[in-house]
């Protein structure tokens, strides 16, 4: 007999959506920054700021998103999920960018 309530099961699917939304956004603006500074030396490629504006946006399409999907009550999105859905895409971006750069991989 399962102990969870329908409300703890739609938290936990939830959570899976906005960690794997943020995930996958990340790794996105990371493939998409490769592919703008392929031409370029991986030196070089890193102090431009266009890649940088790519993840940004990505953050910034990411709570448009859940705010037209309601996929948080008004009262429940808070600063706490600001800044787990901005070091999620950051870090995913930034490592996978990293990996990218360092191997010079052409995407």
């Amino acid at each position: 007999m399962s102990t969870e309530s329908i409300s703890d099961r739609r938290e936990h699917i939830r959570s899976i959506s906005v960690t794997a939304l943020s995930a996958l956004l990340g790794v996105g603006a990371a493939l998409a920054s490769a592919s703008l500074t392929g031409d370029v030396a991986p030196a070089e490629a890193a102090t431009q700021t266009t890649p940088l504006l790519l993840v940004v946006g990505a953050i910034l399409v990411q709570f448009v998103l859940f705010d037209f999907t309601s996929i948080y009550d008004d009262d429940e999105f808070g600063v706490k999920h600001y800044l787990f859905i901005t070091f999620m895409t950051f870090s995913f971006w930034f490592v996978v960018w990293g990996i990218l750069l360092t191997a010079e991989a052409a995407v």
